[in-house]
């Protein structure tokens, strides 16, 4: 991919979280659970996959999956399993793109610093403790799960690992979510 391309897309990923963040800032009720859920009912017969392609491609543009998660807890309350099978495939496919877009869009320039902050970083990751950290990471839900798989796909850290990871943290994570929900909702 030429540098300009690489340009062009990055301006653009960036346009569009500026705009979803302009967006939020203005009407916050857009991104909220029963907003989703009312979008994706509009899909009737496609439910589903309007859910999973939701999911997919909100990693891009830094949406966090928990309001979708619960959204799919109001639209399919006696699905659960099913919402928690959806939600996975979606944030692992999402975070899989993200993990090999990470370098078109120019992040692996980034981590070429020699800094120490970045040093730490690729040290962490490539240690034989990597594994756990993407886990902490993904299940830990005050901070982005995008962000670890940006880092990840930069540095280039073994994609079975990285997904290994991401998806026991995530599994864990979805599942206090919709079963919590569930049960409160109850």
């Amino acid at each position: 991919m030429t540098k300009k391309t690489q340009n062009v897309l990055k301006w653009l990923w960036i346009s569009i979280i500026t705009i979803c963040v302009v967006v939020y800032i203005a009407d916050p009720s857009v991104f909220a659970n029963e907003t989703i859920a009312a979008f994706i009912l509009k899909f009737s017969g496609y439910a589903w996959a309007a859910y999973l392609l939701i999911h997919l491609l909100r990693g891009f543009v830094l949406l966090p999956s928990t309001p979708l998660i619960f959204a799919g807890v109001i639209l399919f309350p006696n699905q659960l399993i099913w919402v928690l099978i959806v939600s996975l495939i979606g944030i692992l496919g999402s975070s899989v793109l993200i993990y090999y877009f990470s370098d078109k869009l120019g992040f692996s320039s980034f981590f070429e610093s020699e800094s120490k902050n970045i040093k730490l970083i690729k040290e962490k990751l490539a240690s034989k403790y990597g594994f756990y950290y993407i886990l902490f990471w993904s299940f830990f839900p005050i901070v982005p799960t995008d962000i670890i798989c940006y880092v990840s796909g930069a540095l280039r850290i073994k994609l079975p690992v990285f997904v290994s990871a991401l998806l026991l943290g995530e599994l864990v994570l979805c599942s206090i979510y919709i079963f919590g929900a569930s049960y409160f909702m109850s």
